[in-house]
């Protein structure tokens, strides 16, 4: 009972400290819960939504006129698959808009009645009217992302035609309900799709998979399509299967939503540590100011464990108080980043309570603090009850005056700042190292959306995605030469480039294989070390690649693709974020050692002084048949990142509104204890004259060097290390050297922001300096 009250009452001469320190543990506290909250509901959510959606672990599409009846048996015979479905579609390449954009992107149309086992249809939403004419359903994105609303019309766009339709509900599929997974799904009633199968020739069926053990996909993948390779001389851009797995669909899904957990939960370690600091700078200062109360205390027979146990039991309510009301509150901030992971995810995020989560980060939290009070009040038991009521060992202060006011030149404000700030190194120090952490996190996040919500370039090629203009295909039966020519002399073309891909093996395992005839006229350079191939016996693969065939620069792969296989000579490495890193990379030359009649028939055009939709109108005109699947690739683009955007600005607005608030509070906890260490002396220089505007002047230009340098460092090591950083984080995701572009104006103008805003900060909270009289200190005297 003594400790305590000897604990409440040391609380009670340094409220503001409490206070500062309350809302810094409480909002590192909010992050943690969050951070760990979303890390570990991850680990089961998509596993969780598969099970619930009824989903299968593989999606097999074709086109009807090229299915066989044994592709079907075989998976119904193999032992491995726990059920399966075969379903007429409408597999095509569509086109919609999607927000303020145009979508192109591969859809399947399946009948809304059709009774299913697997991937039944699940609506979020539906049309409160019995029967609404013309209507599809769509895919839960389309709310979320793209701005539709029940009722709204929606035009669908396949091989030139039109087709028009009332939204007539919002489902949920974790399988294709994406556009990150390149393929979408639609409903439409029977009459409708009846209808449009009528008016397309753009038949096909879907074979849904269910295995017994989901780690069975690959081997099962590889033996199918081992087993019913793309028959000779078929297009590499038109493969026999499109296929579509869980494990694509869990990666592509959470690998953003994984970025932003870790930068969350690294902003909450780096509040902690900022509590950490201030703790052991005030457990030190109350040391050093209360030694003649601590001597007290020993004299009257209170031992040093006695008196280290309440200066512990303090810190132990605070945390423990603002512990709990930071998990309370993280409830409440949730579901905003619940919003961001159905965003991205196009699924439903859940609220649930977790309070093993929150008893792990209060107790994480509690274990930190408790261990830094302890380390920083040892000194105790050092300090004798003799030594301690004479105020220590040194009660002077023999340090050099660097700044002695009769013979130093300048204005006698600035140097009074002076001298204050280099009698407090050790406050400075804490200032400085929260102010530098502060000042990184916050350029790490503005570098980050500058990157993917204004300046998207560099992170569509981090993705992997090619930046043309417009993308095409030559049929089969056109004159790949002549169109081709024809193409390269059109006005306002500046360059076409041949970028196809399809699935070889490389030293027996299936990888995607890039094939162009000049990969110097892509605008997207992904290989970063080495080169890329250019005859026909090279070829470059990624470093996911490289490290799973335990290959390098230099070394032999063998390639196949059917019956013909082939060496190449590995002449680089690359890195892109598409189809989890696992890419590789041969010439069109290259591509006809082991596929004879291929032909690079999938073109990217690059335009100048015209727009998109207008060249693309000449190219139909002029071309007619003879060219398919045209793509406005710049409008696809902006509309499948514009989920990033919204996401990162969630982040960015996150980091930025805490650097506000930890700037404000660390402060205002330095300045309050500031005024009242120099009640005397500042009360010695209202009664000399100075001004109340003056003194708060005196105070804040005190911390204008240590700010200054402070937000400079920080902002230096953020320019320097937020690419290595995100380098780090995005290994996983098949990335190994990330350029994300580095805007110096931007940073310089955050950093001016927290100077500016520091400094403002400071002024304001000296204004207590106004309550300081001689009067009051001669009354309090």
């Amino acid at each position: 009972m003594k400790l305590w009250n000897l604990a409440l009452s040391n609380m009670k001469g340094s409220r503001s400290s409490i206070i500062s320190l309350f809302f810094m543990i409480m909002i590192a506290s909010i992050l943690l819960n969050v951070s760990l909250t979303i890390a570990i509901k991850m680990n089961t959510f998509f596993d969780n939504k598969f099970e619930q959606l009824q989903e299968p672990n593989i999606n097999l599409l074709l086109d009807r006129s090229d299915e066989q009846q044994v592709y079907y048996d075989y998976i119904k015979q193999d032992p491995r698959v726990a059920a399966s479905e075969r379903e007429a579609v409408i597999w095509a390449a569509g086109r919609f808009s999607y927000g303020e954009n145009d979508m192109s992107i591969g859809i399947a149309v399946q009948q809304a009645e059709q009774d299913r086992q697997l991937s039944p249809i699940k609506l979020v939403e539906q049309s409160s009217e019995p029967e609404v004419t013309n209507g599809i359903y769509v895919p839960y994105d389309f709310k979320l992302n793209a701005g539709y609303q029940l009722g709204d019309s929606f035009t669908l766009h396949i091989d030139d035609q039109s087709f028009h339709y009332t939204i007539a509900g919002f489902f949920e599929s974790a399988m294709m309900g994406m556009h990150n997974t390149g393929i979408l799904k639609f409903y439409l009633p029977e009459e409708q799709f009846i209808k449009l199968e009528e008016h397309t020739a753009d038949h096909g069926v879907l074979y849904s998979i269910k295995l017994q053990d989901s780690g069975q996909i690959t081997g099962f993948l590889n033996d199918f399509t081992g087993e019913f390779p793309d028959p000779p001389g078929r297009s590499a851009s038109a493969p026999l299967f499109t296929t579509l797995d869980s494990d694509i669909v869990k990666s592509v899904g959470s690998m953003t939503i994984n970025i932003i957990t870790m930068i969350l939960m690294a902003f909450a370690l780096v509040i902690i540590a900022v509590a950490l600091i201030v703790i052991q700078f005030r457990v030190s200062n109350h040391i050093t100011e209360g030694m003649n109360n601590i001597g007290v205390l020993k004299a009257l027979g209170y031992t040093s464990y006695q008196v280290m146990l309440s200066i512990l039991l303090q810190f132990v309510i605070i945390t423990l108080s603002a512990g709990v009301l930071g998990a309370a509150i993280s409830y409440l901030v949730l579901p905003v980043f619940g919003s961001v992971v159905t965003t991205l995810s196009g699924l439903l995020w859940s609220k649930s309570f977790l309070p093993l989560i929150n008893l792990i980060s209060i107790a994480l939290i509690l274990l930190l603090i408790v261990l830094v009070v302890v380390m920083s009040s040892l000194r105790i038991f050092r300090l004798p009850p003799v030594v301690a009521l004479r105020g220590g060992i040194i009660t002077h202060n023999f340090k050099k005056n660097r700044f002695p006011l009769d013979k130093a030149k300048g204005p006698l404000q600035l140097l009074l700042a002076c001298k204050t700030t280099l009698t407090n190194m050790k406050q400075n120090l804490m200032i400085s190292v929260i102010v530098t952490a502060i000042t990184f996190a916050s350029v790490f996040s503005v570098v980050l959306y500058y990157n993917i919500g204004k300046d998207k370039t560099a992170f569509i090629h981090l993705v992997g995605a090619e930046t043309s203009n417009i993308m095409l295909q030559i049929t089969d039966a056109a004159d790949y030469e002549q169109i081709l020519t024809s193409l390269e002399q059109m006005e306002h073309m500046t360059k076409v480039a041949v970028l196809d891909m399809t699935s070889m093996k490389v030293d027996g395992q299936s990888f995607y294989m890039n094939m162009s005839d000049d990969y110097s006229k892509l605008n997207n350079q992904l290989v970063y070390e080495g080169r890329y191939p250019k005859y026909d016996n090279e070829i470059a693969v990624s470093w996911v690649v490289a490290s799973a065939l335990n290959k390098t620069i230099g070394d032999m792969v063998e390639v196949e693709a059917g019956e013909l296989k082939s060496n190449y000579l590995i002449t680089g490495l690359s890195q892109s974020i598409s189809n989890l890193g696992q890419m590789t990379y041969i010439t069109v030359s290259g591509a006809k050692q082991v596929l004879p009649h291929y032909e690079g028939t999938l073109l990217n055009l690059y335009i100048e002084g015209v727009d998109n939709t207008s060249f693309i109108q000449q190219l139909k005109a002029q071309f007619g048949h003879d060219i398919t699947n045209i793509i406005d690739v710049t409008d696809t683009i902006q509309s499948q990142s514009k989920i990033y955007t919204s996401a990162v600005f969630t982040v960015m607005v996150t980091v930025l509104v805490i650097t506000f608030l930890v700037v404000v509070l660390i402060l205002y906890l330095v300045i309050k204890k500031m005024i009242l260490q120099r009640k005397k002396e500042l009360g010695v220089l209202r009664s000399l004259g100075y001004t109340t505007f003056q003194l708060m002047s005196q105070i804040s230009l005190s911390f204008l060097p240590v700010v200054v340098l402070s937000v400079l460092l920080g902002g230096g090591l953020g320019a320097i290390y937020t690419n290595p950083l995100l380098s780090v984080l995005l290994t996983g995701a098949g990335v190994r050297n990330v350029q994300f572009i580095i805007n110096i104006p931007l940073i310089l103008f955050v950093c001016i922001a927290l100077i500016l805003l520091s400094y403002v900060i400071s002024f304001l909270v000296s204004y207590g300096i106004k309550k300081i009289t001689t009067r009051r200190l001669m009354i309090e005297e």
